[in-house]
């Protein structure tokens, strides 16, 4: 048996924040562990159609705290999703607090980032829809 792809996992300092995130974008919890001897809880999380592992986040909360958290490295890149609509997901998260970091200017891609200073890239599903404001004229923020 060759390689196989099983997860990503991001260290997380609010595991609820991270949730309520998380299930922002449209992902379901999919399965939960919490280990009292090594003093920490994980959490997959997968897009509803994919519920089969294949494409499953793994948040890692450490009970004890987690010092290194949330810093700016950015050690493995980013999580990416598809989304049916992106200026739905995008004003949905913005109007749940989330900064918008690079807008879908051209109606296929953005990026936001988690509470945990993780890079989420969002893509249109299919073609890119057409240019709409305020995204259209919208500055970046930050960076992804």
């Amino acid at each position: 048996m060759g390689i196989r792809y099983l997860h990503t996992m991001v260290r997380v300092k609010d595991l609820e924040k991270s949730l309520a995130f998380y299930k922002l974008l449209g992902l379901k919890e999919r399965r939960r562990s919490e280990s009292e001897k090594g003093r920490f809880t994980l959490v997959f999380l997968c897009p509803p159609e994919q519920d089969d592992g294949t494409a499953d986040v793994e948040l890692t909360y450490n009970w004890d705290g987690d010092e290194g958290l949330p810093s700016d490295s950015r050690h493995f890149g980013h999580l990416a999703y598809t989304v049916p609509d992106i200026y739905e997901m995008c004003q949905t998260l913005m109007d749940n607090g989330v900064t918008i970091n690079r807008p879908p200017r051209d109606g296929h891609m953005a990026f936001v980032r988690s509470p945990d200073n993780v890079s989420i890239e969002l893509l249109q599903q299919g073609d890119a829809l057409p240019p709409q404001e305020p995204w259209a004229s919208m500055e970046n923020t930050g960076h992804w």
